[in-house]
């Protein structure tokens, strides 16, 4: 099977990019979310790093019409 990584629309607190993480691994989106809040607080990388995600990792309904 050819996973692929995408937004969730549904479920999205903000741009849906932890929730499609977390779908893409198979775990829990609050570990995800719990990751990125600790990451981002850390190193300011992580800030930009989500940012970037959201504008360039499409939405799941753009890739389920391909």
């Amino acid at each position: 099977m050819n996973k692929k990584l995408y937004r969730v629309e549904e479920n999205k607190v903000i741009a849906g990019v932890c929730g499609g993480i977390a779908e893409y691994f198979n775990i829990d989106v609050s570990i995800v979310r719990l990751a990125t809040v600790v990451v981002g607080l850390c190193a300011f990388v992580g800030v930009v790093a989500y940012i970037a995600a959201a504008f360039i990792v499409p939405t799941k309904s753009s890739i389920d019409n391909q």
